[in-house]
């Protein structure tokens, strides 16, 4: 996976680890593994790569309870037996070369890895590894083109022709790796596909469609149709794994098209019949499957509850970042094993700042106290005198009622206007409601824009420019304009 595409992505909410490892040992493909490395025993042939003897794949069906003399049923025993291989439920030991002599084909043999006892007596964690193993298995083989176009490649000394063939693996295994990102995505992100699956057009276009494309091209409609098709084998192949959930191509559709689905059917899919061209979603399994690969290869995808042992410092930065849904969710589980008292106090003390992170620190910082009781009062009136907490603390107090909280002087409503637009700016940008919090927070101050611009804040000149662009009152834009100008004058170059 790289690590340029996406480096950093909004968190993922994770099932604990013991659900996963149910849902992990619950993969048809995975518990074929299994099944067959217990069946693994001194009787067993294995090939020079490990494979099983081709007689003895109908009895590794039959063990699976699959019709052993059903083609497909031994080409499903074939691939469960690769992925206990390749994930150490099976220990095999090739055969010994016979230096030429003889034409007696040579076996070597197999027997249940140590890593099989993980499956019974391990912690979820060695469970989800072992899977994580299978799963590159899988996404290997997924890579691979179909074998009857491998057939077709053999050049007339038996080795693959890769460019009669146009397929480079490493292309194939990039592609593939991004379309799951981009799956991720999709399933992450607020607005995106979260707990609905993605249509198969719309991934592939994903992929395929240059960014700011209007109308696409025929030939660029065509490479989203071929690369339709290629997600449809490859879904189809990483279902059984536990990664997807997957309704394939409608058959009936590419009976229609005659062929490959023409460019225009792919491209224009309206809702009546977007599931006919397949539909896809990542399992929870396979949300945890896809963080894993995008961990590993340096992407940032974090985690809701992965800073619940970290300090206040640790998590009012990080949540910055995040939209407003997905920091409560992070801020909730950071508070569930605190005391209020000091969770308030070090809440508090990491808002502080005057760098141009500061103003969303605090905004996360009182979408965090938002919820604390009474315990958590003296905290909060303990800064009233601090000049950048100061308004934090007495809205907070003004919220539940209390007496006694000094009236804030100008110099600090002015500061606290400035924050609170600044902080709104760099957590959603100019939005429609934007506009509406300016006007209200400026519409009781007499000479507001005559005084502000002397704030002794870092972000006055960037906020009084927006308020410029987005007030509602034009005379109020105006003097607006005329103060930022004022408060970039004061300011040194």
């Amino acid at each position: 996976m790289s690590a340029d595409s996406h480096p950093t992505l909004p968190p993922v909410r994770l099932r604990s680890d013991a659900e996963l490892a149910r849902d992990a040992l619950g993969a048809p493909l995975f518990a074929r593994a299994v099944r067959l490395a217990r069946w693994a025993g001194p009787g067993t042939r294995v090939g020079v790569g490990g494979e099983l003897a081709t007689d003895q794949l109908p009895e590794a069906a039959t063990t699976l309870g699959l019709d052993g003399a059903d083609e497909d049923s031994a080409g499903y025993a074939s691939q469960a037996w690769r992925v206990a291989v390749d994930t150490g439920l099976v220990d095999v030991t090739e055969p010994e070369d016979d230096n030429g002599e003889g034409d007696e084909e040579r076996f070597g043999t197999a027997a249940p890895g140590e890593d099989l006892a993980l499956v019974t007596t391990g912690a979820p964690g060695d469970v989800l590894d072992l899977w994580l193993a299978a799963l590159d298995t899988v996404l290997a083989d997924a890579a691979v083109p179909d074998l009857d176009d491998l057939v077709d490649a053999l050049d007339a000394g038996g080795e693959i022709d890769f460019d009669r063939l146009d397929w480079n693996p490493g292309r194939e295994a990039d592609f593939l790796d991004g379309v799951l990102a981009n799956l991720y995505l999709l399933t992450v992100t607020e607005g995106g596909a979260a707990d609905g699956p993605v249509p198969l057009p719309v991934l592939a276009a994903s992929m395929i469609v240059p960014d700011g494309m209007g109308e696409p091209t025929d030939a660029v409609l065509e490479q989203v149709s071929d690369a339709m098709m290629r997600l449809d084998d490859q879904f189809r192949q990483l279902e059984p794994i536990g990664l997807v959930e997957f309704r394939p191509v409608d058959e009936e559709l590419m009976a229609e098209a005659d062929g490959p689905l023409e460019p225009e059917t792919a491209g224009a899919v309206d809702d009546e019949d977007v599931s006919r061209y397949g539909m896809v979603r990542l399992t929870p399994l396979g949300l945890y499957g896809i963080r894993a690969r995008m961990l590993e290869a340096g992407v940032d995808a974090p985690a809701v509850g992965e800073l619940a042992e970290k300090g206040a410092d640790a998590l009012l930065d990080a949540v910055s970042l995040y939209s407003e849904n997905a920091a409560q969710a992070e801020i909730e589980q950071w508070l569930a094993g605190r005391e209020q008292p000091a969770a308030a106090a070090e809440l508090l003390a990491a808002a502080r700042g005057d760098d141009e992170g500061g103003p969303l620190r605090r905004l996360r910082c009182q979408q965090a106290l938002a919820p604390a009781g009474p315990e958590a009062e003296p905290a909060v009136r303990s800064v009233l005198d601090d000049p950048e907490l100061g308004g934090l603390a007495r809205v907070w107090l003004a919220e539940r009622g209390v007496g006694d909280v000094p009236a804030p002087d100008p110099e600090m409503v002015f500061w606290l206007t400035v924050d609170t637009i600044a902080a709104q700016l760099a957590a959603d940008g100019e939005t429609e409601e934007l506009p509406l919090l300016m006007e209200t927070l400026t519409a009781h101050h007499t000479g507001f824009f005559e005084q502000v611009w002397r704030v002794e804040h870092p972000a006055t000149a960037y906020v009084l420019e927006a308020m410029g662009r987005l007030h509602p009152d034009k005379k109020a834009a105006k003097e607006a304009r005329k103060a930022a100008f004022k408060a970039r004058s004061r300011r040194p170059a």
